[in-house]
């Protein structure tokens, strides 16, 4: 099955020619207990772990010889009261658990808010670089394929830094250190 933003991401980042990681998605659900969004399934399975724009690392879960395969290790992060209260007050519900799926090169975190079916789990990004007394939090109302492509298209900038600010968006997989393009 095709995620509509999937197509959309497509058309703004094309897959890199040696394409995404094999994951076996129903023996992590047994495993961990732990579904993944169809978008990102479908992300990981065409594009794989690596960066978009030199800039936004996407994580998988393990995948022989990649550096982004940690995304499992990383569930439920440990945040500072001061963070869990700014993000809190933009989520009246209260916080759900948290996942990190990506990071910048400027160290934020863009995480999936894990509450609900995993196909209605929204993001939220944690600015490391703010102005003194800015919430360093942003939360997206889509899920990670959606928030990519509002990233790419500067719909949303959540990040310290913007994404490559051209027409042109480049991923660069882990494959590519590999000897493979």
């Amino acid at each position: 099955m095709h995620h509509h933003a999937m197509a959309r991401l497509r058309e703004l980042l094309p897959p890199p020619v040696s394409g995404g990681d094999s994951i076996d998605w129903q023996e992590i659900e047994r495993a961990r207990r732990l579904a993944f969004p169809a978008d990102y399934r479908e992300f990981v399975e065409s594009y794989g772990g690596g960066e978009i724009d030199e800039y936004l690392s996407i994580g998988t879960p393990p995948v022989t010889g990649s550096g982004y395969g940690d995304l499992l290790d990383r569930a439920d992060p440990a945040l500072s009261d001061r963070d869990r209260e700014d993000l809190s007050a933009l989520l009246p519900e209260g916080v759900p658990p948290l996942l990190p799926f990506a990071d910048s090169a400027s160290g934020d975190v863009a995480f999936w808010l894990c509450e609900g079916a995993p196909d209605g789990w929204r993001v939220a990004v944690f600015r490391r670089q703010a102005s003194y007394g800015m919430n360093r939090w942003t939360v997206f109302d889509g899920g990670m394929a959606s928030f990519c492509v509002a990233a790419l298209t500067g719909e949303v900038n959540p990040f310290s830094e913007r994404l490559s600010a051209g027409g042109r968006h480049e991923f660069v997989s882990w494959r590519r250190g590999e000897g493979q393009v």
